[in-house]
Order: C-alpha cells, then sequence, then structure tokens
C-alpha cells in the first residue's frame, strides 16, 4: 500500500492543478490520497514574518489533526505534496511525527528549511512573490534539495501565458510521477 498526503497552501487548494493532477497522478499509481483542508488564515501574513510564523503553526496544527487518526505503518510508501505554506507542514509534520515520507515541495517558503530537507525535490518560480529566487537556491543547495527552476513563473507557478502556464503543470506533473 502507498499513501499519498495533500499539504495545500494559504489560497492554494487541493483542487488548484498543482496539486489536482499530481492527485489524480498518484491515484492511477495505487495511491491513498488524502487531500488536507487549510483554513482560518491571516490573509495579510505575506511579508510579515511573526504573522507567517502564527500561519505555519496554525497549518502544523490543521495537519496533526486530520492526519491524527492514519496509521502510517500500513504504508510501505509515503509521499507528502506541500505547496507554499504547506511545504513547512509537510516537513514539519514529518519531523515531528516521524512518519517516513519522501516530500515534494511545490513554491517552498524560506521557512520551509527550519526542518529537515532530506528526501525532498523543490520546484520554484523565479518570479515568486513569496520566496525570493536566490535565497530559494542557497537553501536547497545547502540541504542537497533538487530544485526545478520555472523562469518568469509566480507562486502559482503561472507566468500569465496560458500554454506556457499548461506546459508548466505538464512539467511539474512529470516531474512528480518520477518521484511516485
Amino acid at each position: 500500500m502507498k499513501l499519498c498526503v495533500l499539504f495545500p497552501g494559504i489560497g492554494y487548494h487541493c483542487e488548484k492543478p498543482l496539486l489536482y493532477y499530481p492527485a489524480k497522478l498518484a491515484k492511477s499509481k495505487g495511491y491513498d490520497v488524502i487531500p488536507l483542508k487549510f483554513s482560518g488564515f491571516d490573509n495579510s501574513a505575506k511579508g510579515n514574518e511573526e504573522k507567517m510564523s502564527r500561519a505555519a503553526g496554525h497549518a502544523i496544527a490543521l495537519a496533526a489533526e486530520q492526519l491524527s487518526d492514519i496509521d502510517f505503518s500500513q504504508y510501505e510508501k509515503v509521499v507528502f505534496i506541500g505547496k507554499s505554506i504547506g511545504t513547512i507542514a509537510c516537513l514539519a509534520y514529518r519531523e515531528t511525527s516521524g512518519v517516513n515520507a519522501s516530500c515534494i515541495l511545490l513554491t517552498p517558503l524560506e521557512m520551509t528549511f527550519d526542518s529537515l530537507s532530506h528526501r525532498c525535490t523543490a520546484f520554484h518560480g523565479t518570479a515568486d512573490q513569496w520566496a525570493e529566487t536566490e535565497a530559494i537556491r542557497k537553501l536547497c543547495r545547502k540541504h542537497l534539495v533538487p530544485l526545478h527552476e520555472y523562469e518568469n513563473a509566480n507562486h502559482s507557478l503561472e507566468t500569465g501565458d496560458t500554454f506556457t502556464d499548461i506546459r508548466t503543470v505538464l512539467d511539474v506533473t512529470e516531474k512528480i510521477a518520477e518521484l511516485l
């Protein structure tokens, strides 16, 4: 048995492309899929370290609550896919729960790397308004996290050009297929 848990972002729920298609893919590969639901965030957290720290704590608490009844020991493979604040929650949850999961970090934040980041792969847009590209590059190098970059893509890995954005979602999903 295999399990894939989706950790959404503040405004990026599991029905949006970067989480929806990997979930569909994981199901097709025989994974049980658990899409977490996050809500109750302060929407003015961007750029405010204290508010971001509170938001991260809230996301971690929501994840722990929603995963409290899951028996991870029944799965031979566990993959966590986090988006934005969900990348912080998935790594922190993995660390505190001791779940042996690999992690896919979609548009991680700098705070993401406050937790152990072994067995991770990251995806980042160079126009991400929530995370500075050079900082993410340095953190990924420091923690030996493979990084896939998308030129001129924002925090949703979108550029504003529909066909470029579709190709990006396809590329991300193909790379995730290899990780699953």
